[in-house]
């Protein structure tokens, strides 16, 4: 019998693109904060928080294959959490504007029952447009950017501050759809469409 997926996660991005590849699967969100520590690189961090997520939540569902995430945007090696305010939104766009970042993705699938876990962690590259006060103001008048790393999201209305992305794009959205396919695909889980 096929194990069930669950997505240890509260990102609605990251349920959407699962969705879209066709996945059936549950939400159970993680209870644990997101840490960081100075002492460890920005794959690192991500690598910790999404292992952290798909061990707490693999204690609740041992039987099911658990899939947790952690994304952070970085400019010159500084992380780009969620703005605090819209005032803090402009101030990261404003720093944004005409420059590029990486989007770093790490994710921990974990099946307890069989005691076999798999982590991985990609790298985009996403190329701002040069950005004005006016279309600043106009992008995140579009959105709702207190919930996404670096107050902005590549789908959407992304097209209209993002010039290119070097990398995966479901990456930056979120999740790498290639590299977790193809983990997935190793517990077992593939695609119901």
């Amino acid at each position: 019998m096929k194990p069930r997926l669950v997505l240890a996660s509260r990102s609605p991005r990251r349920s959407e693109l699962l969705s879209e590849a066709g996945y059936s699967f549950e939400t159970i969100s993680p209870a644990d904060d997101e840490v960081s520590h100075a002492w460890l690189t920005i794959g690192e961090v991500t690598v910790w928080n999404a292992a952290r997520k798909a061990v707490r939540v693999s204690q609740l569902v041992p039987d099911a294959v658990v899939l947790a995430a952690d994304t952070l945007v970085t400019i010159e090696g500084e992380v780009l959490g969620k703005p605090a305010d819209i005032a803090d939104a402009v101030r990261m766009l404003r720093r944004l504007s005409g420059r590029a970042q990486e989007v770093w993705t790490a994710a921990c699938v974990r099946y307890a029952a069989r005691g076999k876990t798999r982590t991985f962690r990609e790298m985009s590259r996403v190329h701002f447009r040069t950005l004005d006060e006016e279309a600043i103001r106009g992008y995140l008048a579009k959105i709702e950017p207190l919930d996404k790393a670096g107050a902005y999201a590549a789908q959407g209305h992304g097209a209209e501050i993002i010039e290119r992305i070097d990398g995966s794009y479901t990456n930056v959205v979120g999740l790498p759809m290639e590299t977790t396919g193809a983990v997935l695909r190793e517990f077992g889980i593939v695609p119901e469409q």
